[in-house]
Protein backbone atom coordinates (compact mmCIF):
# COMPACT_ATOMS: atom_id res chain seq x y z
CA UNK A 1 0.00 0.00 0.00
CA UNK A 2 1.35 3.41 -1.00
CA UNK A 3 -1.65 5.49 -0.21
CA UNK A 4 -3.34 7.09 2.74
CA UNK A 5 -6.03 9.69 3.34
CA UNK A 6 -6.19 12.01 6.30
CA UNK A 7 -9.33 14.13 6.52
CA UNK A 8 -12.55 12.46 5.62
CA UNK A 9 -15.55 14.80 5.34
CA UNK A 10 -16.74 15.12 1.76
CA UNK A 11 -17.49 18.81 2.15
CA UNK A 12 -13.82 19.42 2.92
CA UNK A 13 -11.36 18.80 0.10
CA UNK A 14 -8.73 18.03 2.70
CA UNK A 15 -10.71 15.02 3.85
CA UNK A 16 -9.49 11.54 3.66
CA UNK A 17 -6.35 12.75 5.52
CA UNK A 18 -4.72 10.46 6.46
CA UNK A 19 -4.34 9.47 8.90
CA UNK A 20 -4.87 9.31 9.15
CA UNK A 21 -5.78 8.63 8.33
CA UNK A 22 -3.41 6.40 9.29
CA UNK A 23 -2.90 2.73 9.84
CA UNK A 24 -4.29 0.75 12.73
CA UNK A 25 -1.77 -1.84 13.77
CA UNK A 26 -3.19 -5.02 15.27
CA UNK A 27 -1.83 -5.74 18.70
CA UNK A 28 -3.78 -8.94 19.25
CA UNK A 29 -1.55 -11.67 17.84
CA UNK A 30 -4.47 -14.09 17.83
CA UNK A 31 -6.29 -12.03 15.23
CA UNK A 32 -5.47 -12.81 11.61
CA UNK A 33 -4.84 -9.73 9.50
CA UNK A 34 -6.56 -9.65 6.11
CA UNK A 35 -3.57 -7.69 4.83
CA UNK A 36 -1.39 -10.82 4.84
CA UNK A 37 -3.00 -12.27 1.70
CA UNK A 38 -5.32 -9.64 0.22
CA UNK A 39 -4.87 -9.16 -3.54
CA UNK A 40 -8.37 -8.17 -4.71
CA UNK A 41 -11.74 -7.06 -3.31
CA UNK A 42 -13.86 -10.08 -4.25
CA UNK A 43 -14.41 -10.87 -0.56
CA UNK A 44 -15.53 -7.33 0.29
CA UNK A 45 -19.26 -6.78 0.80
CA UNK A 46 -20.31 -3.13 0.56
CA UNK A 47 -22.71 -1.90 3.23
CA UNK A 48 -22.53 1.88 3.00
CA UNK A 49 -20.84 4.73 1.14
CA UNK A 50 -19.50 7.04 3.84
CA UNK A 51 -18.57 9.84 1.43
CA UNK A 52 -17.91 10.56 -2.23
CA UNK A 53 -15.58 13.53 -2.71
CA UNK A 54 -15.85 14.58 -6.35
CA UNK A 55 -13.25 17.32 -5.88
CA UNK A 56 -10.50 14.94 -4.80
CA UNK A 57 -12.02 12.09 -6.83
CA UNK A 58 -12.06 9.87 -3.78
CA UNK A 59 -14.63 7.66 -2.10
CA UNK A 60 -14.84 5.83 1.23
CA UNK A 61 -16.74 2.54 1.47
CA UNK A 62 -17.84 0.72 4.62
CA UNK A 63 -18.43 -3.01 4.58
CA UNK A 64 -17.16 -6.37 5.75
CA UNK A 65 -14.84 -9.03 4.38
CA UNK A 66 -15.99 -12.62 3.98
CA UNK A 67 -15.62 -14.68 7.17
CA UNK A 68 -15.10 -11.54 9.25
CA UNK A 69 -17.70 -9.76 11.35
CA UNK A 70 -15.40 -6.80 11.92
CA UNK A 71 -16.20 -3.65 9.91
CA UNK A 72 -13.80 -2.59 7.18
CA UNK A 73 -13.19 0.69 5.36
CA UNK A 74 -11.99 0.83 1.75
CA UNK A 75 -10.73 4.26 0.66
CA UNK A 76 -10.20 4.77 -3.07
CA UNK A 77 -8.69 7.77 -4.84
CA UNK A 78 -7.83 8.22 -8.51
CA UNK A 79 -4.14 8.89 -8.91
CA UNK A 80 -2.57 11.76 -10.80
CA UNK A 81 -0.75 11.58 -14.11
CA UNK A 82 2.92 10.64 -14.35
CA UNK A 83 4.75 12.72 -16.93
CA UNK A 84 7.16 9.92 -17.80
CA UNK A 85 4.21 7.89 -19.10
CA UNK A 86 3.98 10.40 -21.95
CA UNK A 87 7.60 10.10 -23.05
CA UNK A 88 8.58 8.34 -26.28
CA UNK A 89 6.11 5.79 -27.63
CA UNK A 90 3.50 6.35 -24.94
CA UNK A 91 0.77 3.72 -24.70
CA UNK A 92 -1.67 6.56 -24.18
CA UNK A 93 -1.38 7.06 -27.94
CA UNK A 94 -1.85 3.50 -29.20
CA UNK A 95 -4.80 1.26 -30.04
CA UNK A 96 -4.55 -0.10 -26.48
CA UNK A 97 -6.22 3.13 -25.32
CA UNK A 98 -9.53 4.18 -26.87
CA UNK A 99 -11.68 7.29 -27.32
CA UNK A 100 -15.46 7.42 -27.10
CA UNK A 101 -16.96 10.61 -28.51
CA UNK A 102 -19.66 12.28 -26.44
CA UNK A 103 -20.23 15.23 -28.79
CA UNK A 104 -18.42 17.71 -30.99
CA UNK A 105 -19.17 21.28 -32.01
CA UNK A 106 -17.06 23.01 -34.64
CA UNK A 107 -13.41 22.71 -33.49
CA UNK A 108 -14.31 21.37 -30.02
CA UNK A 109 -14.79 17.69 -29.25
CA UNK A 110 -15.73 16.08 -25.94
CA UNK A 111 -14.62 12.47 -25.37
CA UNK A 112 -14.37 9.74 -22.79
CA UNK A 113 -10.78 8.47 -22.88
CA UNK A 114 -10.20 4.86 -21.82
CA UNK A 115 -6.47 4.17 -21.37
CA UNK A 116 -5.10 0.68 -20.86
CA UNK A 117 -5.55 -0.74 -17.38
CA UNK A 118 -1.96 -0.20 -16.22
CA UNK A 119 -2.25 3.53 -16.96
CA UNK A 120 -5.48 3.96 -15.01
CA UNK A 121 -4.59 2.89 -11.46
CA UNK A 122 -6.53 3.81 -8.32
CA UNK A 123 -4.87 4.31 -4.94
CA UNK A 124 -6.41 2.24 -2.14
CA UNK A 125 -6.22 2.22 1.64
CA UNK A 126 -7.96 -0.54 3.58
CA UNK A 127 -8.60 -0.28 7.32
CA UNK A 128 -9.55 -3.56 9.00
CA UNK A 129 -10.79 -3.94 11.58
CA UNK A 130 -12.16 -0.39 11.58
CA UNK A 131 -13.19 1.10 14.91
CA UNK A 132 -16.16 3.38 15.50
CA UNK A 133 -13.69 6.27 15.60
CA UNK A 134 -12.50 5.40 12.10
CA UNK A 135 -16.06 5.20 10.81
CA UNK A 136 -16.96 8.58 12.30
CA UNK A 137 -13.75 10.09 10.98
CA UNK A 138 -14.46 9.05 7.40
CA UNK A 139 -18.18 9.90 7.39
CA UNK A 140 -19.86 12.99 5.91
CA UNK A 141 -20.16 15.48 8.76
CA UNK A 142 -20.75 19.14 9.41
CA UNK A 143 -17.56 20.92 10.43
CA UNK A 144 -17.01 23.77 12.88
CA UNK A 145 -14.11 26.13 13.50
CA UNK A 146 -12.96 26.51 17.11
CA UNK A 147 -10.52 29.16 18.35
CA UNK A 148 -8.69 27.20 21.01
CA UNK A 149 -7.20 29.35 23.77
CA UNK A 150 -4.48 27.93 26.03
CA UNK A 151 -7.12 27.55 28.75
CA UNK A 152 -9.42 25.59 26.44
CA UNK A 153 -6.53 23.35 25.48
CA UNK A 154 -5.77 22.52 29.12
CA UNK A 155 -9.41 22.17 30.19
CA UNK A 156 -10.97 20.48 27.14
CA UNK A 157 -8.65 19.40 24.34
CA UNK A 158 -5.80 17.83 26.32
CA UNK A 159 -8.05 15.63 28.49
CA UNK A 160 -9.91 14.61 25.33
CA UNK A 161 -6.65 13.66 23.58
CA UNK A 162 -5.54 11.65 26.60
CA UNK A 163 -8.82 9.73 26.67
CA UNK A 164 -9.52 9.15 22.99
CA UNK A 165 -6.42 9.33 20.80
CA UNK A 166 -5.71 6.58 18.26
CA UNK A 167 -3.20 3.87 19.13
CA UNK A 168 0.39 4.89 18.25
CA UNK A 169 1.88 1.41 18.04
CA UNK A 170 2.21 1.68 14.26
CA UNK A 171 4.43 4.77 14.75
CA UNK A 172 6.62 3.01 17.30
CA UNK A 173 6.93 0.03 14.94
CA UNK A 174 8.42 2.33 12.30
CA UNK A 175 10.77 4.03 14.76
CA UNK A 176 11.94 0.62 16.04
CA UNK A 177 12.35 -0.80 12.49
CA UNK A 178 9.70 -3.45 13.20
CA UNK A 179 7.62 -2.29 10.22
CA UNK A 180 8.29 -0.49 6.93
CA UNK A 181 12.06 -0.41 7.44
CA UNK A 182 12.56 -0.86 3.69
CA UNK A 183 10.58 2.34 3.03
CA UNK A 184 12.74 4.67 5.13
CA UNK A 185 14.13 7.53 3.04
CA UNK A 186 16.37 9.04 5.73
CA UNK A 187 17.09 8.47 9.40
CA UNK A 188 18.82 10.47 12.10
CA UNK A 189 19.14 8.11 15.10
CA UNK A 190 19.72 10.83 17.71
CA UNK A 191 17.34 10.21 20.62
CA UNK A 192 16.59 13.91 21.16
CA UNK A 193 16.79 15.64 17.78
CA UNK A 194 16.57 12.68 15.41
CA UNK A 195 13.74 11.57 13.15
CA UNK A 196 12.77 9.12 10.43
CA UNK A 197 11.69 10.36 7.00
CA UNK A 198 9.27 7.95 5.34
CA UNK A 199 6.71 8.11 2.49
CA UNK A 200 3.22 8.98 3.64
CA UNK A 201 0.77 6.23 2.74
CA UNK A 202 -1.23 8.58 0.55
CA UNK A 203 1.77 9.12 -1.76
CA UNK A 204 1.45 7.20 -5.02
CA UNK A 205 5.20 7.25 -5.62
CA UNK A 206 5.11 9.92 -8.32
CA UNK A 207 7.46 12.88 -7.99
CA UNK A 208 4.69 15.31 -8.92
CA UNK A 209 2.74 14.32 -5.78
CA UNK A 210 5.68 13.70 -3.43
CA UNK A 211 4.49 13.33 0.18
CA UNK A 212 6.77 12.30 3.04
CA UNK A 213 6.42 12.31 6.82
CA UNK A 214 9.12 13.19 9.33
CA UNK A 215 8.45 11.16 12.50
CA UNK A 216 10.43 12.44 15.49
CA UNK A 217 12.28 9.85 17.57
CA UNK A 218 11.49 11.43 20.94
CA UNK A 219 8.28 10.19 22.54
CA UNK A 220 5.77 12.39 24.35
CA UNK A 221 5.55 15.32 21.92
CA UNK A 222 1.94 15.36 20.80
CA UNK A 223 1.49 18.54 18.77
CA UNK A 224 2.38 22.21 18.33
CA UNK A 225 1.17 22.87 21.87
CA UNK A 226 4.14 20.96 23.32
CA UNK A 227 6.84 22.84 21.39
CA UNK A 228 9.15 25.31 23.16
CA UNK A 229 12.61 26.79 22.62
CA UNK A 230 14.06 23.50 23.86
CA UNK A 231 12.80 21.87 20.65
CA UNK A 232 14.34 24.36 18.21
CA UNK A 233 17.32 22.05 17.46
CA UNK A 234 14.86 19.26 16.61
CA UNK A 235 12.74 21.51 14.38
CA UNK A 236 15.77 22.95 12.59
CA UNK A 237 17.14 19.45 12.06
CA UNK A 238 13.83 18.33 10.57
CA UNK A 239 13.89 21.24 8.15
CA UNK A 240 17.56 21.11 7.18
CA UNK A 241 18.23 17.37 7.14
CA UNK A 242 14.82 16.57 5.69
CA UNK A 243 15.20 18.96 2.76
CA UNK A 244 18.78 17.78 2.13
CA UNK A 245 17.68 14.13 2.02
CA UNK A 246 14.81 14.93 -0.35
CA UNK A 247 17.10 16.96 -2.61
CA UNK A 248 19.62 14.11 -2.80
CA UNK A 249 17.05 11.38 -3.44
CA UNK A 250 14.33 13.15 -5.44
CA UNK A 251 16.02 16.26 -6.84
CA UNK A 252 13.62 18.76 -5.26
CA UNK A 253 15.15 21.79 -3.55
CA UNK A 254 13.92 23.41 -0.34
CA UNK A 255 12.21 26.10 -2.43
CA UNK A 256 10.13 23.39 -4.12
CA UNK A 257 8.81 21.88 -0.89
CA UNK A 258 5.89 22.66 1.39
CA UNK A 259 6.94 21.69 4.94
CA UNK A 260 4.30 21.97 7.64
CA UNK A 261 2.59 20.59 10.73
CA UNK A 262 -1.12 20.00 11.24
CA UNK A 263 -3.17 21.28 14.15
CA UNK A 264 -4.98 19.28 15.23
CA UNK A 265 -2.85 16.41 13.89
CA UNK A 266 -4.49 13.16 12.89
CA UNK A 267 -2.29 11.25 15.35
CA UNK A 268 -0.55 12.56 18.47
CA UNK A 269 3.10 11.78 17.91
CA UNK A 270 4.87 14.86 16.56
CA UNK A 271 5.41 14.64 12.82
CA UNK A 272 6.11 17.03 9.95
CA UNK A 273 4.70 16.86 6.42
CA UNK A 274 6.98 17.30 3.37
CA UNK A 275 5.13 17.71 0.05
CA UNK A 276 5.91 18.84 -3.48
CA UNK A 277 4.91 22.50 -3.63
CA UNK A 278 3.17 21.89 -6.96
CA UNK A 279 0.97 19.20 -5.40
CA UNK A 280 -2.41 20.18 -3.97
CA UNK A 281 -1.95 17.99 -0.92
CA UNK A 282 -4.72 17.29 1.60
CA UNK A 283 -4.60 19.26 4.84
CA UNK A 284 -3.03 22.46 3.51
CA UNK A 285 -5.89 24.83 4.34
CA UNK A 286 -5.11 27.78 6.57
CA UNK A 287 -7.16 26.42 9.49
CA UNK A 288 -5.19 23.16 9.43
CA UNK A 289 -1.55 23.66 8.42
CA UNK A 290 1.33 25.59 10.00
CA UNK A 291 4.52 26.05 7.96
CA UNK A 292 7.55 24.69 9.79
CA UNK A 293 9.54 27.86 9.02
CA UNK A 294 6.81 29.94 10.71
CA UNK A 295 6.73 27.60 13.70
CA UNK A 296 10.50 27.97 14.15
CA UNK A 297 10.29 31.76 13.77
CA UNK A 298 7.43 32.06 16.27
CA UNK A 299 9.35 30.12 18.92
CA UNK A 300 12.54 32.09 18.26
CA UNK A 301 10.58 35.30 18.94
CA UNK A 302 8.53 33.96 21.86
CA UNK A 303 9.93 30.76 23.42
CA UNK A 304 6.55 29.69 24.83
CA UNK A 305 4.54 30.94 21.84
CA UNK A 306 2.50 27.75 21.43
CA UNK A 307 1.60 27.65 25.11
CA UNK A 308 0.27 31.24 24.86
CA UNK A 309 -1.28 31.42 21.39
CA UNK A 310 -4.89 30.90 20.38
CA UNK A 311 -4.91 28.20 17.70
CA UNK A 312 -7.90 27.62 15.40
CA UNK A 313 -8.83 24.14 14.22
CA UNK A 314 -11.72 22.16 12.78
CA UNK A 315 -13.97 19.77 14.71
CA UNK A 316 -16.56 17.52 13.08
CA UNK A 317 -20.12 16.62 13.92
CA UNK A 318 -20.24 13.37 15.83
CA UNK A 319 -16.92 13.89 17.60
CA UNK A 320 -17.15 13.99 21.38
CA UNK A 321 -15.03 17.13 21.29
CA UNK A 322 -17.91 19.04 19.66
CA UNK A 323 -20.19 18.47 22.64
CA UNK A 324 -17.40 19.38 25.06
CA UNK A 325 -16.74 22.72 23.34
CA UNK A 326 -20.47 23.36 23.08
CA UNK A 327 -20.82 22.80 26.81
CA UNK A 328 -18.08 25.38 27.36
CA UNK A 329 -20.05 27.87 25.26
CA UNK A 330 -17.38 28.32 22.58
CA UNK A 331 -19.21 26.46 19.82
CA UNK A 332 -22.80 26.82 18.65
CA UNK A 333 -24.53 24.43 16.29
CA UNK A 334 -27.67 25.23 14.32
CA UNK A 335 -29.08 28.48 12.99
CA UNK A 336 -27.79 31.88 14.04
CA UNK A 337 -29.93 33.84 16.47
CA UNK A 338 -30.93 37.29 15.34
CA UNK A 339 -30.09 40.16 17.68
CA UNK A 340 -32.81 42.40 16.23
CA UNK A 341 -36.12 42.71 18.10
Amino acid sequence: SQFKMESPAANDVNNCDSPASKKRKLEDNKQISIHESLNNLTEFKLEKILYNNTNRKSICLQGVFHNSKEPALVLLEKTGFTETNFNGDSEFFTEKSSLKQIFHNDIYGNYEFLPKLELNSIGATIIHPATEKHIKKYSIQNVYLVDETPALYEEVTLPHITEEQFDLQWVYNILDHKSEADRIVFEDPDDTDGFILIPDLKWDGKLESLYLLGLVRVHGLKSLRDLTAAHLPLLRNLKESGTKAICEKYGLTAAQLRIYLHYQPSFYHLHVHFTNLNHDAPGTKTEKSHLLSNVISNIELVPDYYQRATLPFIVREGENLVAKFEKKGVLTRGACRSSSP
